[in-house]
């Protein structure tokens, strides 16, 4: 008796089955993540640069298996169906593994030069991205919240790391207590679906949201919380106030990593919420989405006309940029063909968001080398003495704006077919907000390429910048990819064709 009850016992609290291979970039950068420790503790300081070294490794490493599953292409379901690794997935564990990898690069020198180089800033950096790694192929409500809260608590004290510096410490509180805030508005909403459908799987909520007899006025109160929560991470209007005081005072790599591998995690989640969780709500998250695009790109817009600081004028474009790709969201729940036109838009918008970002805060970050200012007045005539890096700079400015061969006009002419292919007056209405901002916002960045390109230096000293190898190699990655994109855009567009299915397993 005894030993069928043991027998009994045992198959009930059976190990569960794990793929390794599945989750093999997540095992990687957690693994980094415990060397870099090690490392950290029995190394004197003068080896301390090993440490950032480690972490690029383990970055690169960490997109083998990515690789080797794409290849692979077949669909991985673990832990009852919480946990999917499809094509989607990968797309962006890719995005998020390389977007980490150029941070690094610019961390590297950055750490050196202002006596940063505590291993500890490298494995914050790696524990927020092993969250975005998760929230990529979460399918689960406590998965979603979990992966989310692993990638913020780090870049909370990412954005302090500047120790005794006012600005830096006043950058990650701020940031910190508006996302404490979010993530109690983001919780309670969770709650709410979970309350009305009984279940965290995202499939499940969503089927459970297709009937219309489900109580209309809790479940809108709990997707309108789940949006608000999210619209904090990618600083929708107006839930934006953190970003521009944040990414002035925090470490430019810091400020570089915020707002594009965060900013695309907080766009995995709201994809996966109306994609996955309720699609067929549409009457209610798309009149919401629409009113956040066209404040998100208006406000971010006109503000960023008015910057004399070019760092505050990148975090108000990115405010911006956030509108554009939210725009989609606003008319997916007209048609099957609109869903997987917006998701494909967004994802390759994303895409060539990162090398366009990342790209300039590099450039930033080697112009402020020599001039010590964040000042836009600090670019007169950078032309004339760093030709290269004034030419990089035009070519991230102009791909922002949408402008020919850059990669960007092909981002934003999936912006407006996602937006007309529906045939409806509000996504021809959003569409035309969409091209109004882009016009706006091209004053801006072609106003950066005047001051490059036709004013005298301020201070009259044309000395040579030089750039580490590190920041050129993020540049030169960063420019490439742009420009190649822009001439032959079919390099994205196959991926965001590769993530247009959400795989939702049970």
């Amino acid at each position: 008796m005894l030993a069928a009850l043991l027998a009994q016992a045992q198959a009930e609290f059976q190990r569960p089955s794990i793929d390794f291979h599945a989750i093999a970039p997540e095992l990687i950068v957690a693994g980094t993540m415990c060397l870099i420790l090690l490392i950290d503790a029995f190394t004197d300081d003068d080896q301390r640069w090993l440490s950032s070294a480690l972490a690029g490794v383990g970055l690169l490493v960490a997109l083998i298996p990515v690789v080797s599953l794409a290849y692979d292409g077949v669909d991985r379901i673990l832990f009852d169906g919480r946990y999917v690794v499809d094509d989607f997935a990968l797309v962006l564990k890719g995005l998020f593994l390389v977007s980490g990898y150029i941070v690094v690069l610019l961390s590297t020198n950055y750490m050196a030069e202002g006596d940063y180089w505590e291993g500890e800033y490298y494995q914050l950096l790696l524990a927020s991205i092993l969250g975005m790694l998760v929230m990529s192929s979460a399918r689960d409500l406590i998965t979603v919240f979990v992966a989310l809260e692993l990638l913020s608590i780090p870049a909370y004290m990412l954005a302090a790391w500047r120790k005794r510096d006012a600005r830096s410490e006043e950058a990650g509180l701020k940031y910190y207590l508006m996302g404490v805030f979010a993530s109690a508005v983001l919780l309670y909403g969770m709650s709410l679906l979970y309350g009305v459908t009984g279940s965290t799987m995202l499939d499940q909520i969503g089927l459970a949201l297709s009937d219309p007899e489900t109580s209309v006025p809790i479940v809108a109160m709990g997707i309108t919380f789940v949006l608000i929560g999210f619209g904090f991470k990618v600083s929708a209007v107006p839930f934006h106030t953190w970003a521009p005081d944040t990414y002035e005072g925090a470490p430019t790599p810091v400020t570089a990593f915020l707002s594009v591998a965060s900013k695309t995690a907080g766009f995995v989640a709201l994809l996966l919420m109306v994609f996955a969780t309720f699609p067929d709500r549409g009457e209610i998250y798309e009149p919401l989405l629409w009113g956040l695009a066209a404040a998100t790109m208006f406000v971010g817009n006109l503000i960023a006309l008015r910057q004399t600081n070019i760092v505050r004028m990148l975090a108000y474009s990115g405010i911006a940029q956030a509108g554009y790709m939210m725009a989609p969201l606003a008319v997916a729940g007209n048609s099957a063909s609109s869903a997987e036109q917006s998701l494909r838009s967004i994802v390759v918008y994303l895409l060539i968001y990162a090398a366009m970002n990342l790209g300039a805060f590099a450039v930033v970050m080697a112009v402020a080398r020599k001039t010590r200012s964040g000042e836009i007045d600090s670019f007169g005539g950078l032309f004339s003495y760093a030709p290269g890096l004034a030419v990089a700079m035009t070519v991230f400015l102009f791909s922002l704006a949408g402008i020919p061969p850059l990669a960007g006009w092909f981002g934003k002419l999936g912006i407006f077919q996602a937006l007309v292919e529906p045939g409806t007056t509000s996504g021809y209405v959003l569409a035309v907000v969409v091209g109004v901002n882009s016009v706006i916002a091209l004053y801006y960045y072609a106003r950066v390429g005047r001051v490059m390109w036709m004013e005298e230096v301020p201070d009259g000293d044309t000395t040579p910048i030089r750039v580490p190898w590190s920041v050129s190699a993020a540049i030169v990655l960063c420019a490439a990819f742009t420009i190649v994109v822009g001439i032959a855009p079919a390099v994205v567009s196959d991926l965001g064709d590769a993530a247009t299915v959400l795989a939702i397993g049970s």
